[in-house]
């Protein structure tokens, strides 16, 4: 297992980062930082040995109900993941979002949106992890996700935190008997139900022995999200993560 962090699109803070950590997750897309513009040698400063993951836009929906608009949503993604892939990115995270989550026969065209989006990253040598944000308007339900998932082949970035908003303790436990054998990355960090998200682990209301119990021998890639720059915060979490999953760090 390797244990990493995210650092938003900030190179500066990717490389303030700590040292410990196995890699970093930048977040890459217009209008803030465009992979081929990015420069190499800057970023492989900031690394500093480390492994790069990245997390594709935030705000860009997975599905429309325009064939076009597909079209373009694809070849965009497609454009970041070749270019994320000339960095030396392994993994990047994708959103699983539709322009309607509850049109039941509109889930064939976001899981065929999520297909092509991970046959992009194949042939940029980049695994995309699709990830789940049911909590959100836009976002798939887990159940579905899960499903999706499942059909396509595509393995999942579970965040943690996300699925405590959508349905408590009980929805973690039951992706992570349903789905645990297609996650490949997991997002950690804590919440409250009040609606406090990225707290550092420990500070929120996630019951992490469920996510031990579920993922016992766990060998993926897992990327704190905690929203602090407070390095004493994000080794304790990391910590604290990392004695849940058996990991040494």
């Amino acid at each position: 297992m390797e244990l990493g962090l995210t650092v938003g699109d900030d190179l500066d803070r990717l490389a303030a980062s700590s040292a410990r950590f196995d890699f970093c997750e930048l977040g890459v897309g217009e209008p803030t930082l465009v992979p081929g513009d990015i420069d190499p040698g800057r970023l492989t400063d900031a690394l500093a040995g480390r492994d790069l993951l990245v997390h594709l836009p935030y705000s860009q929906r997975l599905a429309s109900y325009v064939p076009e608009v597909n079209d373009a949503i694809v070849d965009y993604q497609r454009r970041l993941l070749t270019a994320a892939g000339d960095l030396g990115a392994e993994k990047a995270v994708l959103h699983a979002t539709s322009a309607d989550r509850d049109d039941v026969e509109f889930r064939e065209t976001a899981g065929e949106q999520l297909r092509r989006v991970a046959d992009a990253g194949r042939e940029a040598g980049v695994e995309v992890v699709v990830e789940n944000v049911g909590h959100h308007h836009a976002g798939l339900q887990l159940s579905v996700l899960g499903d999706l998932a499942r059909e396509t082949g595509v393995p999942v970035c579970f965040d943690v935190g996300h699925a405590y908003m959508e349905g408590g303790n009980k929805a973690i436990k039951r992706f992570l008997r349903s789905h645990g054998d297609r996650i490949s990355h997991l997002h950690c960090h804590d919440v409250r139900r009040r609606g406090d998200t990225h707290l550092p682990v420990g500070a929120g209301e996630v019951d992490y022995e469920v996510v031990e119990a579920e993922l016992d021998g766990f060998d993926g890639t897992v990327a704190l999200e905690v929203f602090t720059d407070d390095e004493t915060l994000l080794l304790d979490s990391a910590e604290r993560v990392a004695d849940r999953l058996g990991a040494d760090f």
